[in-house]
C-alpha cells in the first residue's frame, strides 16, 4: 500500500513537473475602461489581443480591465517595473514620455484617417522608439480615445468668437488651459468627479470630451449645445515591457506585435462606432449639434495652436523638435 502510494505521488510529481515545463509565460494586461468589447475601445482591444495571442502561442493573457490594477499612472509604473507586462493607456504616456504630449496639440489632425496614417507610419514608429528609450516600454500599436468636442449651455458655437466669456471646465492640465484661453474662453480646471455638479450649478457654462464620454455619462442632459470641432485627438498607447518582450522567442514576438496592431485597429473601430452612435443619440434627445465648416475650423486652429505650441515647447526643451516632426508628418498625410 505504501509502495503504491509512493508510486502515485511520484507520478503526480512527474506530471506536475511536465506541465510546468511546457506551460508558457503569462502576460498581464491592464487598462481603465470597461471589459465589454461591444462598447469599450480598450475592452475590445484587450479581448482581441488575448484571443490572437492565446490562439497562436502557448502564452496566457490575463486581462485586468476597469482599473482592476489601478489608474493609468499606476499601470505604466507596474509595466515599467515588470510586475505586469502590458497596459493600454492614453494620457499617462505623456507623463513618462514628454514627447508624446505633442499629440495633444489642438487641431493637429483634420480627420481620423490622417491621425491613423501619422501614427501607423514613420512618425509613430519614431515616437515609439523614443519613448522606449525614455521609459523601457515599447509602444506596439496605437488605439484611439477619440476627438474631443466642446459643449455648453449658453448658445451655439460656430467660431471662437462664440466662446468669449464662457467658462469651460477643462482637465487640470496646462495644455488645455492654454487652448481655451487662445480660443477666447475662460478655462476652469475641475476634477472629473465634480463636473456634473459644476454644470448643474452653473459654476461653468460648458466642458469638453469625446462624444461617447458625453453620452455615456449623461452630460448631454446637462448641456444644450455641442460643436464637433474635434480640438484634440486622443490616442491609446498599447505598451509592453520591452525586456519581457525581448525574452520571448522571435516567433512569439511577431505574433504579439501583430495582435497589438489588430487590437489597436479594433479599438479605433469601436470608438468610431461610439462617436457616430453618440452624435445620433444626443441629437435625438434634444442636444443641438453643429459641424463647423473647413473655414471655421481653420479659425479655431489659428487661434488655439500658437499659445499651446509656445507653452509646450518650453516644457519639452530639446524634445520640442517633436512638434516640427509631427507637423511634417501631418502635412505629408494630408497631401495623400
Amino acid at each position: 500500500m505504501i509502495k503504491h502510494a509512493l508510486s502515485l505521488s511520484l507520478a503526480a510529481a512527474i506530471a506536475a513537473a511536465s506541465a510546468t515545463a511546457v506551460a508558457g509565460p503569462t502576460i498581464k494586461l491592464g487598462h481603465v475602461d470597461g471589459a465589454e468589447w461591444q462598447t469599450s475601445k480598450k475592452g475590445a482591444a484587450g479581448v482581441i489581443f488575448k484571443n490572437i495571442v492565446e490562439g497562436e502561442t502557448d502564452i496566457t493573457v490575463e486581462l485586468f480591465p476597469a482599473k482592476a490594477l489601478g489608474n493609468e499612472g499606476e499601470l505604466v509604473q507596474q509595466a515599467q517595473e515588470g510586475t505586469t507586462q502590458m497596459a493600454i493607456v492614453s494620457g499617462a504616456m505623456a507623463k513618462i514620455c514628454k514627447a508624446a504630449d505633442v499629440l495633444n496639440i489642438p487641431y493637429t489632425f483634420s480627420s481620423p484617417t490622417v491621425a491613423w496614417d501619422v501614427l501607423d507610419g514613420e512618425f509613430g514608429k519614431a515616437l515609439s522608439d523614443h519613448c522606449l528609450e525614455e521609459t523601457g516600454l515599447r509602444t506596439l500599436a496605437y488605439g484611439e480615445t477619440g476627438f474631443r468636442n466642446f459643449t455648453n449651455n449658453a448658445h451655439e458655437i460656430k467660431s471662437p468668437a462664440d466662446m468669449k466669456g464662457l467658462k469651460f471646465r477643462v482637465q487640470p492640465i496646462p495644455l488645455y488651459v492654454e487652448m481655451v484661453k487662445g480660443l477666447g474662453g475662460e478655462p476652469t480646471p475641475i476634477a472629473w468627479s465634480e463636473l456634473p455638479n459644476a454644470l448643474t450649478t452653473g459654476v461653468v457654462d460648458g466642458q469638453e470630451n469625446p462624444v461617447g464620454t458625453i453620452y455615456n455619462n449623461s452630460l448631454h442632459k446637462l448641456q444644450k449645445y455641442m460643436v464637433l470641432d474635434g480640438h484634440v485627438y486622443g490616442a491609446d498607447f498599447i505598451v509592453i515591457n520591452d525586456e519581457f518582450l525581448s525574452s520571448l522567442p522571435e516567433s512569439d514576438q511577431a505574433i504579439i506585435v501583430k495582435a497589438a496592431r489588430i487590437a489597436g485597429t479594433m479599438g479605433r473601430a469601436i470608438q468610431q462606432f461610439n462617436t457616430a452612435e453618440g452624435v445620433t443619440k444626443v441629437s435625438a434627445e434634444g442636444m443641438q449639434v453643429y459641424s463647423p465648416t473647413a473655414a471655421e475650423l481653420a479659425e479655431f486652429k489659428r487661434l488655439a495652436q500658437p499659445s499651446v505650441k509656445k507653452w509646450l515647447a518650453g516644457e519639452l526643451g530639446d524634445d520640442a523638435v517633436w512638434i516640427e516632426k509631427l507637423d511634417a508628418a501631418v502635412a505629408a498625410a494630408e497631401s495623400k
